[in-house]
Formats: C-alpha cells, sequence, structure tokens
C-alpha cells in the first residue's frame, strides 16, 4: 500500500516537472489552461487535438513560392508600408529562442546612397506546418514593417491583418510544444 501511494507521488512529481518544462511556450497563460494542456500531454491527446484542427499541411515549400506568397499579403494588407527585398525560409532559426520568424533591416552605403533593405526570414519548422501557422507567423513579421514592438497597434495591426490571430498564435504555441515532446506531428 506503501509502496503504491509512494509511486504514484513520484509519477505526478515527474508528470508535473515534465509539463512544466514543457510549457514554456505557454508561460504567460493562466494556470486553468496550462492544466488542460498538461492533461492532454499527459493523456498524449495534444496532436490528436492538433490534427482534428488543423488535418493539412500547406504546399509553400521553396523560397520562391514563400516570396510570392508573402508579397500578395502584403500587397492585400500593407500596401503602402516598406518593400520587402528578401523572404526565406530559415534553418538557422532557434526555435528554442523563440526566433519563429525574423524581420530585419538592412541598411548599407552605396557610394554617396544610403540603401535599406527589408528581409523576413520564416524559421523552416513551418515548411511542413498548417497554412493557418504559416500565415500567423507571416503576420507577425509584416505587422513589424509598420510597428516594430509588440505593443497594442502591433497587435491591433495583427488582428486586422488576421482576425483570428490570438487564436493562430496559441495553437502555434502548443504546436511547438507538441514537437518539442513527441516530435514531428506532419
Amino acid at each position: 500500500m506503501k509502496t503504491q501511494s509512494w509511486l504514484l507521488k513520484k509519477q505526478k512529481a515527474e508528470n508535473k516537472a515534465i509539463s512544466m518544462s514543457a510549457l514554456k511556450y505557454l508561460s504567460g497563460y493562466p494556470a486553468p489552461v496550462l492544466d488542460q494542456v498538461s492533461a492532454a500531454i499527459s493523456a498524449k491527446t495534444l496532436g490528436q487535438f492538433l490534427l482534428k484542427k488543423y488535418p493539412d499541411t500547406h504546399d509553400i515549400k521553396t523560397n520562391k513560392t514563400l516570396y510570392a506568397y508573402v508579397m500578395d499579403m502584403k500587397n492585400q494588407n500593407l500596401r503602402q508600408s516598406s518593400p520587402l527585398s528578401k523572404v526565406i525560409y530559415d534553418d538557422k532559426l532557434d526555435v528554442l529562442h523563440n526566433a519563429l520568424g525574423l524581420h530585419s533591416y538592412v541598411s548599407r552605403v552605396q557610394g554617396s546612397k544610403l540603401k535599406a533593405k527589408n528581409e523576413m526570414r520564416i524559421g523552416s519548422v513551418f515548411k511542413t506546418a498548417p497554412i493557418e501557422f504559416l500565415n500567423m507567423i507571416v503576420v507577425h513579421e509584416l505587422a513589424h514593417l509598420k510597428e516594430k514592438d509588440h505593443n497594442k497597434a502591433f497587435y491591433k495591426l495583427c488582428t486586422h491583418m488576421q482576425p483570428d490571430y490570438h487564436q493562430l498564435e496559441f495553437d502555434v504555441r502548443l504546436y511547438l510544444t507538441h514537437l518539442e515532446i513527441f516530435g514531428e506531428l506532419y
């Protein structure tokens, strides 16, 4: 009897430790939400939930198609913003350090002129993700063309371009949690 009780306590402690370290992508969310995610992780149903909600991946696999996709989205939503000179999938972006996408502004002196270029890099983890997740990352990086900081105006712009932006951001965080714990989903 004591052995069973001890084993049960040990297993609960191990599950809690695993869950808390794995929930780093969800650290700002309230405890009830984290408890639901922890329960889905313990029951190994997180992947099923994501697959039911997002059953298919997109076919935007090359940098050329990604560029065309991003430019189309930019032209629909942010015509007056600065032009993008480069859009690529980047294998070097580190998901562990929360860099899913990167918008950089590069200035170069060419003769007597100052040339500025905007570049967008999307984490290659999104090559095999649902289109909704790619949309969310692209919208996030496009919003940085107008708003550099993550402030109210930034998120207002994100929700203007993608009305369900906040839900998609949460689902991307669930997807990253699944990738870290269980591995590939698609």
